[in-house]
């Protein structure tokens, strides 16, 4: 009779193996949670925040002492940063970097698309070496690419063309660094599609392009708007692959080279200013692309 009363019946045990199993998953989850939360901290959030403190000027100012400590506001140089980006140099950089980085997106984002069809869609000899030239751009330096776009469309071009501290030679570098992001976006959703809807579509007698714009393009159509997001925050920003055929000096002078000039005459408040805008920048159309992908989700479903 003991015996009976020490032991639990099944239903007893099967529940406190549940609560059991719950409990540890949530202190798991939990301790998981914390432990990515610093490291983006660590890594992403702080170094932002510094960022964004320094180029606003931003400084909290205490007055008084004991228990009037409390009394506090934050002061904010709103002047200085408008007068750092509204200098004459910072305006025509952050305009250059602005279009061409729009632009780049956007070539990339139609070729990206076209480049995944091919990666996707068609089998032919190489297929192996393209799709591991297309990762290229992630794995190498991107000063080594400068270097490259230089000996090949430098002064002493061998193909003679010679596009150095022009427009020309920025896009041609910026088009190589964010070529991958256009692509790697969409090929998965490309891969993923059902091609009963476009064998049902060439049934009704619609061509390959008429095909292509009612089937395809709107099921990949928030891949190409988050690939296109992510060139323009990685071009407006690129330093190592443009720094060689840019120049520094003059009309090719983009927004990230004119922040390293910044440095280069300790000019940090100035330098950081601008690097914030650009962080601005980036953030807005990643998040409008972001949206703009959800909500066109939403209303296909």
């Amino acid at each position: 009779m003991s015996t009976a009363l020490a032991t639990p019946p099944p239903a007893s045990r099967s529940r406190w193996r549940r609560l059991r199993s719950r409990l540890g998953l949530g202190l798991l989850a939990g301790g998981g949670g914390a432990l990515i939360v610093g490291y983006l901290s660590l890594i992403v959030l702080i170094p932002i925040a510094a960022l964004v403190s320094h180029g606003l000027s931003i400084s909290v100012v205490t007055h008084g002492a004991g228990l009037a400590f409390w009394r506090w506001h934050v002061s904010i140089g709103v002047r200085t940063f408008w007068e750092a980006i509204t200098a004459p140099g910072a305006k025509e950089a952050i305009f250059l970097s602005l279009w061409l980085s729009l632009s780049v997106a956007a070539i990339n984002a139609v070729m990206g698309v076209a480049i995944a069809w091919v990666l996707v869609r068609d089998k032919f000899f190489g297929k192996g070496l393209l799709e591991a030239s297309i990762d290229l751009p992630f794995a190498l330096p991107t000063i080594v690419a400068g270097v490259v776009l230089l000996a090949i469309y430098g002064v002493d071009s061998p193909i003679h063309v010679d596009l150095f501290e022009t427009w020309m030679g920025l896009m041609m570098a910026l088009l190589f660094v964010t070529l991958p992001f256009s692509v790697r976006a969409v090929q998965p959703v490309l891969a993923s599609l059902d091609l009963e809807s476009e064998a049902a579509a060439r049934t009704l007698g619609a061509g390959s392009v008429r095909t292509f714009f009612t089937v395809v393009l709107p099921s990949i159509w928030p891949a190409v708007l988050g690939g296109f997001g992510l060139a323009f925050a990685r071009a407006v920003g690129e330093f190592g692959s443009i720094s060689l055929i840019a120049g520094g000096l003059g009309r090719t002078t983009t927004a990230s080279y004119y922040v390293y000039n910044l440095t280069q005459g300790f000019l940090w408040t100035d330098a950081a200013a601008v690097s914030t805008l650009l962080l601005v920048l980036s953030l807005v159309i990643l998040v409008t692309t972001n949206v703009i992908a959800h909500r066109y989700q939403r209303r296909t479903l």
